[in-house]
């Protein structure tokens, strides 16, 4: 785990921004574009998945972003080119603490989270899976397991009057309005009714999760997070969303606007997906 080595300085802007983006291999994403993004973005907090870097390969790779004040936290994967979650932020963290609890994934490097003064900012990459592999089964052991540390974290949270929002691509659409393709996608990984049905549990009834981007944005389709690369599904807008901010309810009572970051043209992506950011008062 790599993490800025500064002291500590509270985070008490308002309002208090956060993105989130699976960048697709950081190394390529660097090249496309991230860093003139970095440069011109006004978070606070950035949440990374998919860094597929250790953490000198990451360190490397965002060392402009470094060279100009941000600080890093990471959490590297140990199967060399998979995975990686990272958090940047304009101020270095006061804790950080990697892994769900759950010995299968401590080194899996999907999640990571980070205190900056009362609230804690994760990022999570949940596991993609595949009907009928062992690839599915993982994704849902892992769902398993961070249910539990969840309902953990959100006890925990409370107990100490933190807010807590748990940013990533979670891999999973929970709606027919979070997948255009939804009709040729029931009966595929990242739209199955029990993965549908485990999100519902976390957002429903007394749950203590809120989508923020969903509650800002009721009723409409998307605003999709993720585009294939192949055929026109950019083009057409063809897309998913699957990068979420789920935020504990006081915190997402303070969000006043999410904006999925979409790319004005295909030939400008520097990922397949696009940063999702909230600003919250």
């Amino acid at each position: 785990m790599a993490c800025a080595t500064v002291p500590y300085v509270s985070i008490t802007v308002s309002p208090f921004v956060v993105s989130t983006v699976n960048v697709n291999g950081v190394r390529a994403a660097t090249r496309k574009g991230m860093l003139p993004w970095l440069e011109t973005t006004d978070a606070h907090a950035i949440c990374l998945q998919e860094t597929r870097a250790n953490d000198g390969e990451l360190t490397k790779a965002l060392a402009p972003a470094l060279d100009s004040g941000w600080h890093l936290a990471s959490a590297e994967p140990s199967a060399k080119g998979r995975n990686g979650v990272a958090i940047l932020s304009r101020t270095a963290p006061d804790a950080v603490r990697v892994g769900i609890g759950a010995e299968e994934f401590a080194d899996s490097g999907r999640y990571i989270e980070a205190d900056f003064g009362a609230v804690t900012v994760a990022s999570l990459y949940l596991p993609s899976g595949e009907v009928g592999t062992e690839r599915q089964e993982e994704k849902e052991r892992f769902m398993a397991a961070f249910a539990k540390y969840l309902a953990k974290a959100a006890k925990a949270a409370g107990a100490a009057d933190r807010d807590v929002v748990v940013c990533g691509d979670w891999n999973i659409a929970h709606t027919e309005n979070d997948l255009k393709a939804w009709k040729t996608n029931r009966k595929n990984s990242g739209f199955l009714p029990e993965e549908r049905e485990w999100v519902s549990a976390l957002l429903t009834g007394k749950a203590p999760w809120t989508d923020v981007v969903r509650e800002l944005h009721p009723d409409v389709e998307g605003p999709y997070s993720w585009w294939s690369y192949r055929g026109k599904a950019f083009d057409n807008d063809a897309g998913w969303r699957i990068d979420y901010q789920f935020a504990t309810v006081a915190l997402a009572e303070r969000a006043k606007e999410a904006v999925t970051e979409r790319a004005e043209a295909y030939d400008q992506r520097w990922s397949d997906h696009a940063p999702v950011t909230v600003r919250y008062r």
